[in-house]
């Protein structure tokens, strides 16, 4: 620990940044080349499919960090009061405020560089704000959430969370596996937005590793569990793209839970995090860098 903080969160919370920079930074310059796409070589379709998977950690990361510093609290009408005032009313304003930064910005690239795709410039300034609301929803429902986790043992909200991951990520992926072979139509799923849906899950998984519900495995089994993970995912991107089918990865992929949850777990068995310093600073300013990094992505516009 270092000024009370717990150095693995500030580490985990720089590597969630540092993954959220990296794919607007490649995919970005993917998006802008996009009439290139058919000229890509082998490698590089490679490098994309495992940029992917580097960047879709970021915000599991995010929200794991979430459920494991806000779930384990006890929460009344005041507290609840008093969380909301100073996590939900900022964060509202904040959106506010970075949507009508970015909307002029985009008109004035519009007025001053005709020959931009104004498409193309509104999916690279906006393409991380889709973040904020999901957020903010959560963060509405964490102090609900966190009292009836009071009510329950870790082992019994195990369980429970085994069967939504089920629910949330398998079943899709069956319907995505059908989807490939042709047989259209089927769509396995629940609904269970009442329940935060996959974002809900990741929150739900961090207040878990607080309460221990994953040490009694080896850190050598969520090594292999992560490996796998990034091949499995890289691998299936590369099988949809020779099948010629249109596969976005999403954080709903079963194999972006399992490899994100390997990771958390393992960076959650650190005592010590190497150059704290730094990384206390990237993770303490990880929030401003997250809403002001898009501006950077102009010079990338043709």
């Amino acid at each position: 620990m270092s000024q009370n903080r717990i150095e693995w969160i500030d580490l985990v919370r720089a590597i969630a940044i540092l993954t959220v920079l990296y794919i607007h930074a490649t995919d970005g310059i993917y998006i802008i080349s996009s009439d290139a796409i058919m000229n890509y070589t082998l490698f590089s379709r490679i490098f994309q499919f495992a940029s992917l998977f580097i960047g879709r950690i970021g915000v599991p990361f995010f929200l794991m960090i979430t459920g494991y510093l806000l779930l384990d609290r006890s929460y009344n009408d005041e507290r609840v009061r008093k969380f909301w005032k100073n996590n939900c009313k900022g964060l509202i304003i904040v959106t506010i405020i970075w949507s009508a930064i970015y909307a002029v910005t985009i008109l004035y690239v519009s007025l001053f560089s005709p020959n931009v795709n104004t498409i193309e410039a509104g999916n690279l300034f906006f393409s991380h704000m889709w973040y904020m609301p999901m957020i903010i929803g959560m963060y509405l429902s964490i102090p609900f959430v966190a009292t009836a986790l009071e009510h329950f043992k870790p082992e019994t909200i195990n369980q429970a969370a085994i069967v939504f991951s089920l629910l949330a990520f398998l079943l899709p992926f069956i319907s995505l596996l059908l989807d490939m072979e042709g047989i259209r139509n089927i769509n396995i799923q629940f609904c269970l937005g009442f329940s935060g849906g996959i974002y809900g899950i990741y929150i739900i998984l961090g207040w878990l590793v607080k309460k221990g519900q994953f040490k009694k495995y080896s850190s050598n089994s969520f090594r292999l569990l992560a490996i796998v993970s990034f091949l499995i995912t890289v691998l299936f991107q590369y099988y949809t793209y020779i099948r010629g089918y249109n596969f976005l990865l999403w954080y709903e992929f079963p194999f972006i839970l399992t490899g994100s949850i390997a990771l958390f777990e393992l960076c959650s068995r650190r005592e010590k995090v190497r150059g704290f310093r730094g990384v206390q600073f990237l993770s303490k300013y990880s929030f401003a860098v997250f809403l002001i990094h898009n501006l950077f992505r102009i010079p990338l516009l043709p």
